[in-house]
């Protein structure tokens, strides 16, 4: 097991079977594209075996970016759900022999019922496809399979051109940010498109706050209380006019012993980098790692700091 020669060969001949696949974006894959995309209803998948596993991903795929589609088993389908499907949908139907014997049962059906039929497939020249609307070539070279039988880059590259097949539709549908979030309430894309600052940041009690008059050794009472190693800092008019850190007393410390007495205005960071309760936190993330900072003041359009947006936070969220 300390040799990865198998291993490395798998992964270089499926990529590049992936990579091949732009050659095979031709007029069939157009036409599919369009086909897809005038859609009035949902596109149905159907597949057998590894291409059954394959059209599963390809529909939820499809359907997370805005393309509505459903699996279909087609021997089910045989026995009455094909019922499911409608006129005005779609089907897409996987084979990479173009010879999957329930599959070619189904072309003729979609065809005496109107529907719209797309094939994807190695084969594109099986007599399969005939009453098809639009043919996808997904043909690679060889099976990363040592014997070239089992499917291993066939069942890859179908999976990317389906993926490419849902993103080039999606993106002509206008398919935004807004919409994905919409679609992933929930888990780390969720969390990415919706997550504000104002859900991850540090506020009311633990949100450690000092007067630029207070000296050095009130402030750190303060921060130790709230365990956050940061403080904002305010004026008279409660406007944030610095931030003070773990950093900078270690940093005065240095220069001069007595520092704790000091007023906290002569060892706070002037003008510090702020966010907004509004910002998403994943872009909140990419100011604390830009400027390689621990935490960010986080204040409200009139200057007030609301809050503390610290690194561990985000990092407990997946968000850096």
């Amino acid at each position: 097991m300390n040799n990865f020669k198998r291993a490395i060969e798998t992964l270089t001949i499926e990529a590049n079977a992936v990579k091949d696949q732009i050659k095979n974006l031709d007029s069939g894959f157009k036409a599919a594209a369009e086909i897809i995309y005038a859609c009035k209803g949902k596109i149905i998948v159907m597949g057998l075996g590894k291409s059954g596993l394959i059209g599963r991903k390809i529909a939820a795929t499809m359907s997370s970016v805005g393309v509505p589609a459903a699996f279909l088993h087609p021997s089910e389908s045989l026995h009455g759900d094909i019922g499911a499907i409608l006129k005005d949908d779609v089907v897409i139907m996987l084979s990479y022999s173009g010879e999957t014997e329930e599959i070619k049962k189904v072309a003729p059906v979609l065809k005496r019922m109107k529907v719209k039929a797309i094939a994807m497939t190695g084969n594109a020249k099986s007599p399969s496809w005939k009453s098809c609307d639009a043919i996808v070539n997904c043909k690679v070279s060889k099976e990363a399979c040592p014997h070239n039988l089992a499917p291993t880059s066939s069942s890859t590259a179908m999976l990317a051109m389906g993926d490419a097949l849902a993103l080039t539709v999606s993106e002509r549908k206008g398919f935004k940010s807004e919409n994905l979030a919409l679609f992933h309430p929930l888990g780390s894309i969720g969390k990415r498109l919706t997550m504000l600052v104002s859900d991850v940041m540090r506020k009311g009690k633990n949100n450690p706050v000092v007067k630029e008059t207070s000296l050095v050794k009130d402030a750190l009472f303060i921060m130790t209380g709230t365990k956050i190693g940061a403080a904002n800092v305010v004026n008279s008019k409660g406007r944030l006019s610095g931030f003070f850190t773990d950093g900078d007393l270690r940093r005065s410390l240095q220069k001069n012993p007595n520092i704790l007495n000091k007023k906290i205005s002569a060892v706070m960071t002037k003008k510090p980098k702020t966010v907004s309760p509004e910002m998403l936190a994943v872009e909140a993330a990419k100011i604390i790692s830009k400027y390689k900072i621990d935490n960010v003041p986080v204040v409200d359009v009139s200057g007030e700091p609301v809050g503390i947006l610290d690194e561990s936070d985000l990092m407990a969220e997946g968000l850096k």
